[in-house]
């Protein structure tokens, strides 16, 4: 069975897919709630410095050791970012922007020079190719296991059992940074590591997805998962389940159309993410529309019974309380009277006998609240 399964070219593309998706899922969500997403951009770019160098000492294309001197160059992009910002002279953004372009541009001239003929050159870096992972294989027990799902599943665990273990801390360091290095728990330590395995994430997944689509895997389940949820474990499981579901999909969709398989994986999570937008339970805008259509329904089932206390037992009664007055006095169209009426009654605000409309006790409380609310206070 496990042999079908290692032949099986789409089997091995999609977990390669799914891999690199949860784990920039995992390191990505706390980027984006911190707010600094495009490092993820920056450490993409600029670690093909980095990939050059460690090719240039080594002649290593791959590995832990590739990894791990890459994912330095990360971090180095990250103190040379905040080296600058700590100068005052330049803005967050702004250094970003000094700092990844000069690296990235470096990396790309070592390619041309030194390594114009290996197979790191800038159309793998930048956008990989998942469709031949599967070619690429070590024997383990008898079995072809692609390379790429071995480094992917190595970073996916290493990026686990990160947040499983500092959890608590990143969780404080992210929303309250002060506090968190108040109780010792060296945030700032805590945010190198988390950038050092992002940048190792970006080295295993190049074979796969590339610097460019690496960043949409970085950045938009997480972002979907954040329309989703205000819990942060909820939103881990949310990336990660946007980014398997985008692998699936996005490979299908390829195949189907006859299009690159990682482009159409980071099209999905742009879909799953417009879906959020639109239709997410708290934060979505259908969601918004409904509860401001609700609450302004609310608010004229208050504004009928604010209307009735104010003439009831009055010498304009008889004129005021009777549903005719509600498109004379009130203004509202005849489709909308209607509407509020049968809403408020409904609601056990207002009882109608045959024109004449009388509040409820309980409008009749409805309607103190809003007109005398130190008496509520006062209760």
């Amino acid at each position: 069975m496990l042999a079908a399964i290692f032949d099986n070219p789409s089997v091995m593309i999609v977990l390669t897919g799914a891999l690199v998706g949860t784990a920039a899922s995992l390191v990505g969500t706390f980027l984006v709630l911190r707010g600094n997403s495009m490092l993820s951009d920056a450490i993409s770019h600029s670690i093909v410095f980095g990939i050059v160098i460690v090719w240039m000492l080594t002649r290593q294309q791959s590995g832990p050791v590739q990894i791990v001197g890459a994912a330095l160059t990360g971090v180095f992009t990250v103190f040379l970012t905040e080296l600058l910002v700590s100068t005052r002279r330049v803005k967050n953004d702004a250094a970003i922007g000094l700092v990844f372009p000069v690296l990235f541009s470096i990396g790309v001239l070592l390619l041309n020079i030194y390594a114009r003929n290996v197979h790191i050159d800038q159309h793998t870096v930048l956008l990989g190719e998942i469709g031949f992972v599967w070619l690429d294989t070590v024997d383990i027990a008898g079995y072809p296991v692609p390379q790429a799902l071995l480094s992917m599943g190595a970073m996916t665990l290493a990026n686990l059992a990160f947040v499983i273990l500092f959890f608590k801390e990143l969780k404080l360091a992210t929303f309250d940074r002060s506090l968190a290095r108040a109780l010792g728990f060296a945030p700032g330590i805590l945010s190198y590591a988390l950038l050092a395995l992002l940048s190792g994430t970006a080295v295993a997944a190049f074979d796969s997805v590339g610097a460019i689509l690496f960043i949409a895997f970085v950045i938009v389940p997480p972002s979907a998962a954040y329309l989703l949820t205000d819990r942060l474990w909820l939103m881990l499981v949310y990336g990660c389940a946007i980014s398997i579901m985008s692998s699936i999909a996005g490979y299908w969709l390829a195949v189907s159309l006859n299009v690159s398989i990682g482009g159409m994986m980071a099209v999905m999570t742009g879909i799953f993410l417009l879906a959020a937008f639109l239709a997410g339970p708290r934060y979505g805008m259908i969601a918004q529309i409904v509860r401001r259509r609700s609450r302004e329904r609310a608010n004229e089932c208050r504004t009928l019974a604010v209307h009735l206390y104010n003439h009831e037992g009055g010498p304009a009664q008889d004129e005021e309380n009777v549903a005719a007055a509600l498109h004379d006095h009130l203004h509202w169209d005849e489709t909308r009277a209607r509407h509020v009426l049968r809403q408020s009654i409904d609601q056990g605000l207002v009882v109608r006998d045959g024109d004449a409309l009388a509040l409820t006790e309980r409008g009749r409380v409805e309607a103190r609240a809003i007109l005398e609310p130190w008496r509520q206070e006062a209760v």
